[in-house]
Order: C-alpha cells, then sequence, then structure tokens
C-alpha cells in the first residue's frame, strides 16, 4: 500500500523533459498521479488547488529557490540534481535524485513517508512483518526487555519511558534518514504484536555492518530469530548491496552461537568489546 498519492514537479531545464516523462510514465503505471510544471510556462503559478487536493503530496523540483522554500514550509520535497544547478544551493534538500529515470513509486512513497515519519515497511516473513521503529514502540519494549535474561547479552532500555521514545526519535532522524537502515521492529503476522527487533548496525572500528536481534522470551525457541534473520540477510544482500555481514556473540551465548552457525555465519576472528570477549562471525553474501 502506498501512502504517497500524487507527485508535483516544478521542472526549469527542459533539456531533461524526456527523463521526467520516463518518471512520470513510470508512477502513474504503478497508481501514483504525476503532475509537471515548466518554469517556462509558468511554474508554481500553474500549480491549481485541484492539484493540491488531498494531502498525500511529495513536490520534485530542480530550482533550489522553491526547494528551499518548500523545505521552509515543511512540504515534502525531492531535489532533482543535474550538471545544469550544480551551482545552486541545494543544502537543505533532505532527499534527492540525479537519475530520475531510474525511480519508481517505492522509492518516491519511501521519501513521502520519512518527512511524515511513517515507519518503512521492510520485509514480510511467513510468519512476520518487519518495519522501521516508531516511539510507540517503546511500550512493548520495555515489556520485552523486562525479561531478565533478555539483557544478559545485550544492551538495556533506558530507564525511563519518555528517554527511551526520544531515543527512537533521534533514532529516526540519525540513522534510518542518514542509512535508510538500521534495527527494525519485528511484529507476529496473525496478532500484530511485537515480538522483538532485529537489523543492521555498524560498530566503531569495523567496516561491515553488523546484524543483530532481539526476541522476546515468550517466542522464544520457535524459530523466529531464525526465520527473520534469514530476511533480513537477505535483504542486506539485495536491497543494501553489503558484500559481508558480521555478528559478534559472548562466547557463553549458546543460543546466539547455534543461530550464527544455521545462518551459515563463520568465526573469524575475536574482539573486546565494553570489556567484555565476543567471538566476531562473518558471513560473505
Amino acid at each position: 500500500m502506498f501512502y504517497l498519492e500524487k507527485i508535483i514537479a516544478i521542472i526549469e531545464n527542459r533539456e531533461y523533459q524526456d527523463a521526467i516523462n520516463i518518471l512520470a510514465q513510470n508512477l502513474q503505471e504503478q497508481g501514483i498521479t504525476f503532475h509537471c510544471f515548466w518554469m517556462d510556462e509558468g511554474g508554481l503559478s500553474l500549480v491549481k488547488p485541484e492539484h493540491l487536493a488531498g494531502k498525500a503530496c511529495l513536490w520534485m523540483t530542480d530550482v533550489s529557490e522553491l526547494n528551499n522554500v518548500l523545505w521552509e514550509e515543511s512540504h515534502p520535497v525531492l531535489a532533482f540534481l543535474h550538471e545544469r544547478n550544480r551551482n545552486q544551493d541545494f543544502s537543505n534538500a533532505k532527499y534527492a535524485c540525479e537519475k530520475p529515470w531510474e525511480l519508481d513509486a517505492i522509492y518516491m512513497d519511501r521519501v513521502y513517508r520519512r518527512y511524515h515519519r511513517i515507519p518503512w515497511g521492510i520485509l514480510d516473513t511467513e510468519r512476520c512483518f518487519v518495519r522501521e521503529t516508531t516511539p510507540e514502540d517503546a511500550e512493548a519494549f520495555y515489556e520485552i526487555y523486562s525479561e531478565p535474561s533478555i539483557t544478559r547479552y545485550t544492551e538495556g532500555l533506558f530507564p525511563q519511558i519518555e528517554q527511551e521514545r526520544q531515543y527512537i526519535n533521534d533514532y529516526i532522524d540519525k540513522v534510518y534518514s542518514f542509512y535508510d537502515f538500521g534495527v527494525w521492529t519485528i511484529l507476529k503476522k496473525d496478532t500484530g504484536e511485537i515480538i522483538g527487533r532485529a537489523g543492521f548496525s555498524y560498530r566503531e572500528g569495523f567496516e561491515d555492518a553488523e546484524i543483530g536481534y532481539v526476541i522476546g522470551q515468550p517466542w522464544q525457541r520457535q524459530g523466529y530469530a531464525e526465520e527473520v534473520c534469514r530476511a533480513i540477510l537477505e535483504y542486506g544482500k539485495q536491497e543494501l548491496e553489503f558484500e559481508r555481514v558480521l555478528a559478534f556473540i559472548r562466547p557463553e551465548n549458546k543460543a546466539s552461537l547455534a543461530l550464527s552457525r544455521k545462518l551459515g555465519m563463520q568465526p573469524a576472528r575475536e574482539a573486546v568489546i565494553a570489556g567484555q570477549r565476543h567471538l566476531c562471525f562473518q558471513l560473505d553474501l
């Protein structure tokens, strides 16, 4: 399901008209309405109320001044960068593209969601749905982390739930928005309940991303960790184009050691993290 319904493009350079037409056709075939207006014909002045009807609209422009105005007025906007506008200031652009003919409705919808803080759906497995974390997930996390065994091998949450919610908000802005990945929330499909977290992160001193997971105690030993981690590794390969993924595991964490081997990961080295000895596993994708 797309949250985005329409795109309004205000384009200055007609040299890229063919590229814009390809984008328009691609999006319209996927159910997204596309309106394009050219600056030499009047640009923004041609946009009518009927074009703006509804709220699910993403703007697109190759004019930095217009990009800045839209950004300052809190409108979601995608900057189109090309050789003709390299000297313009697009420093306010939160998202930008250089090859619009390669874009699709999924990408455009994700840009729209990011501006409106609507979590991205990441992937489905047979029994689970993985999406970006929201501040509203914090309550379920506190229930999961209240089981002492959960924090035996992983960091806990903040003492106060409002601190955790603020951390999640900052994580959305600084991690999801920068990397387009991170640690996500796992939901059980048949009930919609949150059963854990899993995803990728970077650890200081290592170039490759690390996979990590937490499954709540009521859902352990039912194959959820393996099911979700397999899908996440495939996502890392296909969507994020990772070539290698790491996992750092305490030697006494028998369950995670067994899972890493099931996933095809191999022990590569040892590392001391926060004063604790860890085995570093790796998987070449």
